[in-house]
């Protein structure tokens, strides 16, 4: 096939189509991410493990993931992505493969931390390259939509199919996906690097970036905390295992929602207002997971705290981009969400120990959240204000 031809094949830099496969690719390295609640059931009920060494093996893949995001953030400047992103998905691809099989939790602990190593190392690379698109947050408000729509289709079927075919549809699933991401690679367009969006200073303001930097940590950990655990705390509440699974993946399309707000109107209304009145919705909703014994309130706090992760999520990422034209603050960003999504679990895991205090994990979320949303606010009226932001 001629390079004419190759050219030709691509999709517009700038177009929405574009944006979808590289979500497809940002996505493809932790989607197991979008899907933990489905793993950390099939993971105790698939192989019997605790659930603490159930949370450990998710926070495990998303620790080695945070590692490989800030491999991304040096090579994503020097590296081609295209070559990378290829070699990173037939991995991924390998790795998934070799975990169905597994049933030590030693073993996979380590063989799902080394896969979290490249899906991060893939992710990292990825937002880089959405940095380098026109408009950032819009493109990453169409990653949280692909991201929540097939996140909902993954945890409204896969708790089904563990009981019957085991943990390797998990992993099945996983590697479908990443297959899926690898051939649309082949229609992405180049995204050379854009010059540097800084506060009108020239350079990189350090103190709103870190203050970015620390509300994705927190935002992500609060969210990730709850979600790991969602799946179980619906069982806990005595709400039926089927009515568990759909609530919760008809809540993950109805969060399509946020980023599709995000897609829309962008940033039309700065950052700031929007963060400020999504928030308060986080913390209503978190706290209605109080009364989850009524199915309605379950899937009410489900809905809208997908709704408010979306949005958020897209804003905060968006806000990162702008502090360095070839990517490199995007793909730190990647580093410290993957942190903070390692994190929320392990913590989760500690707080329910044995006795499975499901009060108290929603009480610390709340608190995280409310921390998380006073540090954001700070560098979004920074960039509201600028010529740039």
């Amino acid at each position: 096939m001629s390079a004419a031809t190759l050219t030709r094949m691509k999709v517009d830099p700038a177009g929405m189509l574009a944006g979808i496969m590289l979500s497809f690719l940002a996505t493809a390295g932790l989607f197991y991410v979008n899907i933990m609640a489905a793993i950390v059931d099939g993971l105790i009920t698939g192989l019997g493990l605790s659930e603490s060494e159930a949370g450990l093996i998710g926070s495990a893949n998303i620790y080695g993931a945070s590692v490989g995001a800030l491999i991304a953030v040096v090579l994503i400047k020097v590296v081609p992505w295209r070559p990378a992103a290829y070699t990173l998905l037939v991995l991924l691809i390998a790795l998934d493969l070799v975990s169905m099989p597994i049933e030590s939790p030693e073993v996979l602990l380590a063989v799902r931390a080394l896969h979290g190593l490249v899906g991060g190392m893939l992710v990292g690379t990825a937002f880089g390259v959405i940095a380098r698109t026109a408009q950032a947050d819009r493109t990453f408000g169409i990653l949280l939509f692909v991201q929540f729509g097939l996140g909902g289709l993954g945890v409204m079927t896969l708790p089904q199919l563990v009981p019957i075919y085991g943990t390797q549809a998990l992993f099945i699933a996983l590697a479908l996906f990443s297959f899926a991401s690898l051939v649309m690679l082949v229609f992405l367009p180049a995204f050379p690097p854009k010059p540097t969006t800084t506060l009108g200073t020239g350079k990189i303001e350090w103190g709103p970036l870190v203050l970015t930097l620390l509300a994705i940590f927190l935002f992500q950990a609060g969210n990730m905390g709850l979600l790991a655990y969602i799946f179980r705390l619906g069982l806990a509440y005595d709400l039926d295992r089927t009515y568990t699974s759909y609530a919760l993946g008809l809540a993950t399309w109805v969060a399509l929602l946020g980023p599709l707000c995000v897609i829309v109107i962008g940033t039309k209304f700065g950052r700031f207002l929007p963060l400020a009145l999504v928030m308060l919705l986080t913390l209503a909703g978190t706290a209605i997971f109080h009364w989850s014994a009524h199915p309605a309130a379950y899937l009410i706090a489900n809905c809208g705290t997908g709704i408010t992760w979306g949005m958020v999520m897209a804003y905060l990422l968006g806000m990162a981009s702008q502090f360095d034209g070839a990517g490199r603050t995007a793909a730190a960003a990647g580093f410290v969400s993957k942190i903070g999504l390692a994190s929320g679990p392990l913590v989760a895991g500690q707080l329910l120990g044995s006795g499975g205090d499901y009060g108290l994990l929603i009480n610390v979320a709340i608190a995280t959240f409310v921390l998380s949303a006073v540090v954001m606010l700070f560098p979004a009226r920074s960039l509201d204000r600028s010529k740039g932001g």
